[in-house]
């Protein structure tokens, strides 16, 4: 049986469920540009995909959000692990979800290889993040894909999409191709970078901002002078010590004005700012 065609005329998961029903044995190739992707069959079960690092289930799911590219499916071809349990409906179910999924993702991101960036920002402005999108926010360096990026915090590329949409829309990021992505700035003498200094400070304003929260009053002087003092450490090249410094001075600063209590909501805030490593 011979089985060829393109993913744009076809998506991913039509192409598997053709094949499938007929309850042929064989291999998937998927092509787009220099990736290659397999996804193979057994009795019309998908019992093996791969791509990049990815195998079993992930990859079936990497694979069907693919727009380009083309496919050929070989008869007969068996791989050597069986790494896929799920029945095929299960599978095709998810992975048509998450197709439909990434046609919104996609009008923001282009493509897997695709660098995310910050955009420049108010420091006075509020930033209200959650856990995935701070982590997220201090592994964007101006260089890797997110590809890559999913790749260094153990995550799939489509979880990190969807949390970098989130980025996006909220102004905080922006997509560019390798080309034309910023080229990362020289390092300054204590060795913090122009995108590292830009989250160190916008960290340095979450904590502001959670001891606001936490005191119920803002512009307090007991708060702004610390701040201020990370926020020109930083600039002067220090890195995340300062902003764990502000967070001790802060500490400080609230015990005095509204006691223990107050402390301990603050710290369990920053124990979610800071989880991350920077």
């Amino acid at each position: 049986m011979s089985f060829q065609g393109s993913i744009q005329e076809l998506p991913v998961p039509d192409i598997i469920q053709l094949v499938s029903v007929s309850g042929k044995t064989g291999m998937f190739t998927l092509v787009r540009g220099a990736e290659r992707g397999f996804i193979y069959l057994r009795n019309g079960q998908m019992i093996h995909a791969r791509v990049g690092e990815l195998q079993g289930e992930e990859a079936v799911y990497a694979l069907a959000i693919w727009s380009t590219g083309e496919f050929q499916f070989t008869q007969g071809e068996e791989p050597d692990t069986t790494t896929i349990d799920k029945p095929n409906t299960s599978l095709l179910m998810e992975s048509a979800r998450r197709l439909d999924e990434w046609k919104v993702l996609s009008r923001k991101i282009p493509g897997l290889d695709y660098v995310p960036v910050l955009l420049p920002r108010n420091l006075a402005e509020p930033v209200a993040l959650s856990p995935p999108e701070w982590n997220l926010v201090i592994h964007i360096d101006g260089r890797r894909s997110l590809e890559e990026l999913a790749r260094a915090m153990g995550s799939s590329s489509f979880d990190t999409a969807k949390v970098l949409y989130g980025l996006i829309t909220g102004g905080l990021a922006e997509m560019r191709s390798r080309e034309t992505a910023r080229p990362t700035a020289a390092p300054t003498p204590a060795g913090v970078l122009g995108d590292e200094k830009k989250i160190l400070m916008i960290l340095c304003t979450r904590v502001k901002q959670e001891a606001e929260v936490a005191l119920g009053e803002s512009n307090l002087p007991n708060l702004e002078r610390p701040y201020r003092q990370a926020l020109s450490e930083i600039d002067q090249g220090r890195g995340v010590e300062a902003v764990r410094d502000l967070i001790r001075q802060t500490e400080k600063a609230i015990s005095a004005l509204r006691g223990p209590a107050r402390v301990k909501a603050f710290q369990d805030k920053m124990s979610l700012v800071m989880q991350p490593k920077v």
